[in-house]
């Protein structure tokens, strides 16, 4: 039976749990359950990341729901006290930050004084009176956009350290490769280890690196590009950019391991999904954003054959 909430009800909680009994889009539900809520409302929770469904952030007004699921709405926008054009917050407690950076910051410095992700956080931490510093628990490289996990402190961080692959159980990633991807999928196995010069090589067979394990599948083509997405069994450096230059398809705009066109003007990958247990309380945590405006773009026109073959 749908619980139907009044705008006063709505305003005195904090948060509010909806059943979904029967299939329908998140903004028709949300419209359903929740009496005398606008439109603009549900969007202004859409972007402020306040609705999850099944504890797994969503932001597509037209996301479409299935009986058994539930919805997750707070009356209150993620924190704006951070106002930053590389990083925004997703999701924050008093162990870890999940954050959502943009491309062009490192997200530590490799150098003393230099400007980078844990700089603002840190930051952001102290005008908050936060008696903390942000530890980094991975990394993006400076090019690539997404999804990050810092630690609040050293024990949260070595929790990750001691049981990565216990902990955090599926990383994604969206990438533009260049070329005509004629493969559904498929997987790259092979080990990876640094030269001399710093720059990472692939070998098929154990060359004392490290071992690298990429699932993919294609999305989308339009004959020049790709869009493809990516699923991490393991998290080396520079992973997805030398196995994709593995397959004959690099990364788009990647200067260091592709070869082929730019048509973004920037390195055309981002993590997009970030899934882990809580390392305090082991609770499920799902995070996503949606793939990149630019990214998709690309494709757009196969998109919505694709949609509409799937409605």
């Amino acid at each position: 039976m749908a619980r139907n909430l009044t705008s006063e009800q709505y305003a005195r909680s904090k948060y509010i749990t909806l059943p979904v009994t029967e299939p329908m889009p998140l903004m028709e539900f949300l419209m359903k359950e929740m009496s005398g809520i606008s439109r603009n409302k549900v969007k202004d929770l859409l972007q402020g990341h306040g609705i999850q469904v099944d504890r797994k952030l969503v932001t597509r007004h037209d996301f479409m729901l299935s009986p058994g699921q539930t919805v997750l709405v707070s009356r209150h926008k993620r924190s704006t006290e951070l106002l930053n054009k590389y990083v925004k917050i997703i999701y924050e407690d008093k162990d870890l930050i999940v954050i959502e950076k943009s491309e062009g910051i490192l997200s530590m410095a490799s150098a003393p004084g230099q400007y980078c992700v844990k700089t603002i956080l840190d930051e952001y931490f102290h005008k908050r009176h936060f008696p903390c510093t942000a530890h980094v628990v991975h990394r993006l490289d400076r090019d690539t956009s997404g999804l990050m996990i810092y630690a609040k402190s050293l024990e949260i961080r070595k929790m990750f350290e001691e049981d990565w692959k216990g902990i955090v159980y599926d990383r994604r990633y969206v990438a533009v490769l260049c070329g005509e991807m004629k493969q559904e999928g498929g997987t790259v196995h092979s080990w990876l280890k640094d030269n001399k010069a710093y720059v990472t090589y692939s070998s098929p067979t154990d060359n004392g690196g490290k071992e690298a394990i990429t699932h993919y599948r294609r999305i989308a083509t339009n004959g020049r590009f790709t869009l493809a997405e990516m699923r991490l069994e393991t998290g080396r450096k520079n992973q997805i950019r030398v196995h994709m230059k593995d397959l004959g398809y690099p990364v788009a705009g990647d200067d260091k391991y592709g070869n082929g066109p730019c048509p973004l003007h920037r390195l055309a990958l981002h993590a997009f999904r970030l899934c882990f247990y809580h390392p305090r309380t082991g609770e499920p945590m799902q995070f996503e954003t949606p793939h990149p405006t630019a990214f998709t773009r690309l494709f757009s026109e196969e998109l919505n054959n694709n949609n509409q073959q799937t409605t």
